[in-house]
């Protein structure tokens, strides 16, 4: 009788460490969509909690920082900018930098900072990485936001930019940089396991790679010979897009964002087989 009830019951998860390397098990990671809004308030709630500007610092920090920006690169280095506003093209390469290096440097600690949760309760783990891009997307379209009232003000009142039809790319290419962080992000969370001094290597490249990206300069500034280093960055073609769209600046062509896509893809996927790999022992080695 007992083995007839058995052969009757219907499980609806089966937990085991045998899937495939290559898969993202987006259906299960759907089926805890719940648990990626729960995080993604906690992260919010989190991040503000305790300060006595809140939210503000969502304007606060590109504002700042871009205003740091224009005195140093555009008035004391005297870097060009393309004929656009100063203002306008150092935001919309903060905005854009923000939101990928929060989003990396996030993802690459999955493992060490959620080791606690990942020890005690069963979910996707691909939940977390999902949950930090779709946190810090909130804050990127508040400093969108921000970026498109000045965009509007120059447009109407200064008439020195001149949007066009790659406006319309704009998703895509948040969905690149989402994804370039967290395959990335991804890659370094499981090495940083067993090699915990990686995440110092990581936190002093971030920086490193903001200069080799165009986010203060555009890379008509840099001189032929040394322009390739700048054009096998897979986020060239991504910033110059970007300005290129909103701006109407910049050597953007449609070559630069197919190498980008195709790198990122493989970045995704590199990283989607290392994490899934590591994520059955890694609980040995944190």
């Amino acid at each position: 009788m007992s083995n007839t009830q058995d052969s009757q019951q219907n499980w609806t998860q089966e937990i085991d460490d045998k899937h495939n390397l290559f898969s993202l098990n987006l259906k299960e990671v759907w089926e805890y969509k719940d648990l990626i809004y729960l995080l993604v308030k906690r992260d919010f709630i989190t991040s503000f909690k305790q300060t006595i500007l809140g939210p503000l610092w969502f304007f606060i920090n590109p504002i700042f920082t871009t205003i740091m920006y224009s005195v140093v690169f555009g008035s004391i280095a005297n870097l060009s900018t393309d004929g656009a506003p100063k203002i306008l093209f150092y935001l919309s390469g903060v905005i854009l930098w923000n939101y990928f290096s929060s989003c990396l440097n996030a993802t690459s600690n999955v493992f060490r900072g959620n080791a606690s949760i990942f020890g005690k309760v069963y979910f996707p783990r691909l939940v977390m990485p999902i949950a930090i891009v779709a946190s810090n997307l909130m804050q990127f379209g508040v400093q969108y936001g921000l970026f498109i009232a000045f965009l509007l003000y120059y447009f109407i009142f200064e008439g020195t930019v001149h949007p066009n039809i790659w406006i319309l790319a704009t998703p895509f290419l948040i969905v690149l940089m989402a994804a370039f962080a967290m395959g990335t992000g991804m890659i370094f969370s499981s090495l940083t396991t067993k090699y915990k001094d990686l995440s110092m290597l990581l936190t002093f490249g971030v920086s490193l790679y903001m200069y080799v990206t165009p986010v203060v300069y555009p890379i008509s500034t840099i001189a032929e010979k040394y322009r390739w280093i700048a054009e096998i960055n897979p986020l060239t073609g991504i910033f110059e897009c970007f300005k290129y769209a909103y701006l109407g600046v910049g050597d953007f062509n449609v070559g630069m964002l197919v190498y980008s896509t195709v790198f990122i893809f493989i970045i995704l996927m590199i990283g989607t087989i290392i994490f899934n790999k590591v994520e059955k022992s890694f609980m040995d080695t944190v």
